[in-house]
């Protein structure tokens, strides 16, 4: 048992450091983690680390906290999970919160605003460069087409939530699939 705490504790040391100082989000994180975890601690194998990838690419949230929960569970079950995760959260989370407490002290001053007017237009450069490169892979058909101007009425004009435009986005997906490989195959 004594052990176990004490794999938990460098556990937990581990993914604070990789949380406190990766930077380009989770994906830049996967490498620090199968150098800390694979080749240091030597706890799990590369094919282990490949399949906590791809469980974590596959699963709803960011990859970095799926995989350090996959990691922690894997190495020291609940607790080992918990704390690794709470390491790869807390340094963004501490840190976001000083920069909230400095920032809303100089949220008046022009000079905050002018600087917040700029990031706002570099995001929204952001979610157009990302919406211009999915719609260049998404496939070019009249259920596309259908599926995203349905979606967008729905989320702008209608104000229904997100999550029931999703859910119908993909009952709509599947039902236009289908009834497109029935007519294929007749």
């Amino acid at each position: 048992m004594k052990e176990k705490w004490k794999r938990i504790r460098r556990l937990l040391f581990i993914f604070l450091k990789i949380g406190a100082f990766t930077f380009g989000g989770g994906y830049a994180m996967i490498p620090l983690i199968q150098k800390e975890v694979v080749e240091n601690e030597q706890w799990i194998t590369d094919d282990d680390i490949l399949e906590i990838v791809a469980i974590a690419e596959s699963t709803p949230g960011p990859i970095a906290i799926n995989s350090a929960t996959f990691v922690g569970y894997r190495v020291a079950g609940f607790w080992g999970a918990f704390f690794a995760t709470f390491g790869v959260v807390f340094p963004s989370f501490a840190i976001i919160l000083l920069i909230s407490a400095i920032l809303n002290e100089f949220k008046d001053n022009k000079i905050v605003q002018y600087a917040f007017n700029g990031i706002r237009a570099g995001v929204l450069a952001l979610i157009v460069k990302a919406l211009w490169t999915m719609y260049k892979k998404a496939p070019k058909n009249w259920v596309s087409y259908t599926v995203m101007a349905g979606a967008f009425i729905c989320t702008a004009f209608l104000n229904v939530s997100v999550l029931y435009v999703l859910i119908g986005c993909a009952i709509f997906g599947l039902i236009s699939s289908l009834i497109i490989e029935r007519r294929s195959k007749q």
